[in-house]
Order: structure tokens, then sequence, then C-alpha cells
């Protein structure tokens, strides 16, 4: 595929979502940017987060992450199930009976001042990594084959894709979220289904036979038995209970959404129903992989790297039509990420740390005007972040997001579990210190954790992390009066 019909096809997805913008943020104001004026059908919510919990790393990632760990990643995703089950019975209800904007003012009512800010302030770095991480993705996959053709350097392309994300969520937010996470969810799926029935006519074998050739083969091995591999079963499963409880459930991003539902039976309602399909979803992505693989394997197709895997083979080899499927779906993936991200930062500075809307006798206009000041400052700290992955990334992206995870989410769930488990007190003023300290010292026994126990630590450092910070507000706790 040339550059400029890749450029072209980036230009018309662009167009139809902007048009989807422009209809939706029309006689938008701060409570349609925060929480969408809870106005947001359940079932539109629920459809939408299938791409923003998705995004350009499963797109990508997961596929090529099959060549490294078969389907072991599928444990995960049965963990994630039971995880969306707490979400919907525990803290979805918690969420609305407090009637909360930013979930983290919880933590204020729950604690008291250091607690609340220690909360929002690890959300704020764990997003702004994780999504500049996912945008990194797509970005360079626009870059190899694209910018690089034209000479143009890769600090213009991130600039252009961070433009495009600000220009559309400027002024609708949530409200226009909402509405074009399910454009690009449409796209993104379809894509898939696509690429599959391309790879199995590029194979020369009926899409029957491909399915059963996977299912029979060593690479639909979802379960590792070894306790001492990184991997084994029981680790997977209770890290993405875990990674979901909190990467959704302590995420304002992923929550802001749920909030814009009329009432609380119909967020559970989103959260059943998206929880059940992402299950079948993320299968389909690993028996994506899963052809990949057969293919590259077939006809030689060699890569550095497990990311570039699905890239490659529809951009070079499997024809016109299977590049421009692949690249409306990485970009259909891609931007819920980014927008998601982008609005619920925005909400959490605005509220959490600037308290708008806390301020008596603030207009309107002023509030839009602050809103608009953080939203153009957390876009330049993503712009500068990509730049830094650009030059440090090294390996399968959906890696390094997990491996984030563990370290800036585990104090928001020791801070969560404490909360809501016991009815002790905290130092708050103590709080802030211990939160640095739990992933500091886990950093520390996951790098020397062999030697010392002969153990690989996985994705469950996310529940040591979580355990210390727990561990730590008991020791310094006492009963409540």
């Amino acid at each position: 595929m040339s550059p400029t019909l890749i450029l072209s096809i980036f230009l018309i997805y662009t167009i139809l979502l902007f048009t989807v913008t422009w209809i939706t943020s029309r006689r938008a104001d701060s409570q349609s940017f925060f929480i969408g004026n809870k106005i947001s059908p359940w079932f539109v919510v629920a459809y939408g987060m299938i791409g923003a919990s998705l995004s350009g790393v499963t797109f990508m990632s997961a596929p090529g992450w099959v060549r490294d760990t078969q389907f072991s990643y599928m444990v995960m995703v049965f963990g994630y199930l039971f995880g969306y089950f707490v979400i919907a019975l525990v803290l979805l209800p918690l969420y609305y009976k407090l009637k909360l904007t930013s979930i983290y003012t919880y933590l204020e009512q729950r604690f008291g001042f250091w607690s609340y800010k220690t909360g929002a302030g690890f959300f704020i770095i764990s997003r702004t990594l994780g999504a500049s991480l996912r945008m990194f993705l797509v970005i360079n996959v626009l870059q190899v084959f694209v910018f690089d053709a034209w000479n143009i350097p890769f600090w213009v392309n991130a600039l252009i894709f961070i433009i495009l994300i600000i220009l559309y969520t400027l002024k609708g937010g949530i409200r226009t979220i909402v509405w074009t996470d399910t454009l690009q969810t449409t796209f993104m799926l379809l894509a898939v289904v696509l690429s599959i029935i391309y790879i199995s006519k590029g194979l020369g074998m009926p899409l029957g036979k491909l399915f059963s050739n996977i299912s029979d083969s060593h690479i639909s091995k979802m379960f590792i038995t070894d306790w001492h591999h990184e991997k084994h079963f029981l680790k997977q499963f209770f890290s993405g209970m875990f990674i979901t409880i909190t990467m959704t459930g302590l995420d304002q991003e992923m929550m802001q959404k749920n909030l814009s539902c009329k009432n609380i039976k119909e967020a559970q309602k989103n959260m059943f129903t998206f929880s059940g399909i992402l299950v079948f979803v993320n299968l389909l992505f690993l028996f994506l992989g899963a052809f990949l693989l057969l293919y590259s394997q077939s006809k030689g197709v060699n890569v550095a790297a497990s990311d570039e895997l699905f890239p490659t083979i529809a951009l070079k080899y499997l024809g016109p039509m299977a590049g421009i499927v692949f690249l409306i779906g990485l970009i259909s993936a891609a931007f819920p990420s980014a927008d998601g991200a982008l609005t619920s930062l925005t909400t959490s500075v605005s509220i959490d740390f600037l308290g708008i809307n806390r301020r008596e006798g603030m207009s309107e206009k002023t509030a839009v005007r602050i809103r608009y000041g953080v939203h153009l400052t957390i876009a330049l700290i993503f712009f500068i972040s990509i730049l830094i992955f650009g030059v440090l990334n090294n390996k399968a992206v959906i890696d390094e997001l997990f491996t984030i995870a563990g370290y800036t989410y585990g104090p928001l769930l020791g801070l969560y579990s404490f909360g809501l488990f016991t009815k002790r007190k905290v130092n708050d003023g103590l709080t802030p210190v211990i939160a640095l300290l739990s992933p500091v010292i886990c950093f520390f026994l996951s790098k020397y954790s062999v030697k010392l126990f002969n153990y690989n630590f996985g994705f469950e450092l996310l529940l040591l992390n979580g355990f210390l910070m727990f561990m730590g507000l008991l020791l310094f706790s006492r009963k409540n009066d």
C-alpha cells in the first residue's frame, strides 16, 4: 500500500469521526463533558466500552502475543469477567449512592484530604502513562508505513494525532465519546472479522479448518501449570480479576462512562452485557493472532517484535483491501482509548485538584475556560510521553501496559479495599508516603525475587502492591470513633 492511500484512509475516517462529534457536542456544557447529563443509553455505553477496553494495544499486541504465550491470555480474560461482576455489584452502587462525578471524592469522604489527593494523583499518573503507550502504538505504525516514506519526523506525526484528539473531545467530552466509541467499536470488530477472512483466503484454507487446526495445536494452550512460570493459570486468573477491578472499577475514565447512565440499574445492565461480550471478543483476537502465526510460518514472514506481526502481514502480504481493513481497525481501536483518557484526566484534574465543582459563584464561562486549559495541558503531557516511549520502547506494548498497571494501580487497590472492607480510620497524612513506598518495595521484590525466593513475578505484582498498601494503612490506623 502506498503512503498516500494510507493517509487518505486516515483522513476519511477522521472526517466521519468529526461529523459524529459535531452532532453530539451541540449545546454541550460542563455537565455534558463530565457525566453526559446522565442521559447515555446503557446499551450504547456497553457497546462502546468494548472498543475503549480493547484499544490499539489489544488490536496489535494480543495477536502477536500468541506467538510467545499461546492462549494463556484467555485465562486473564476469565478473571476479567469476575472482576466486572465485583464492579457491578460493589463499586457501582457505591458511586451512584454518593452521586459522584469523580470517583476519587469517595476517598476524601472515607479517609480525608491527603488520601483523596493520593488516589486521584495515582490515577493521573497511571492513565497518562497507559494512554500515551496506547497512542504510541498507533502513531508508530503510521510513522513506519506513511511518514517515514515522506521523511516527516516522528514528533510531527505525534503532534497531528494529539491535535485531532483535542479537537473532537474539547467541547462534548463524555457525551461525545459515548457515541464516537460506538462507531469505532463497530469498525474495529468488523476489521478483525474481515482480517480473519483475508488470512483464510491467503492460506487457501476454509475458516472451519483453520479454527480446527488451531484448536488441535499447541498454540491454543491456555493453562500453564508450572508454578514458577509467570503465566501460571492461577496467577493469570487472579491478576486478570484485580486488573479489571483497578483498571476499570477504580479508573475515572471507565467509570465516567458508566456514571453517565440514567441510574444504577442501567449502569449494571451495561456492565454485565459488556463483560460477557468482551470474553468472546478477546477469544476472537487470540484466534486472529494464531491465524497470523500460521500465515507467517507458511509464507516465511519474520518480524523482530511481536507487535509488528499484524501490520506487516496486513499491509505487505494480504493485498490492498486487507491493508485498508487493518488501518481502519487500528485507528478505530486507538481513538477510544485516547479520547477517553484525555476526557477523564481533564475531569480528575478539574474536580479533584482545582475543585471547579466546589467554587461557589463560578460562572459556566469561567469553568469552561479552566477546563479548556487543563485539557490542553494534559494533551501536551501526552505528546511528551509519546516521544519518550518512542525512544524507550523495546517489547510488546501489552506487557508494558500491565507492568505499569501493577505499579500505579496497586495503591488504589489497597486504598479502596481498606475503605470498603474495614471501618478503621487511617492516618491520612501518612497515606501518600505508604502509597509511594508500596510500589518501590514491589519493584525491588520483583527484581530480586528469583534470587531470593526462586519465584518469578508476573502480573500478580498488582496484588502484592495492593496488599502492601492495605497493610501499611492498617499498621497506622485506629478504630473509628
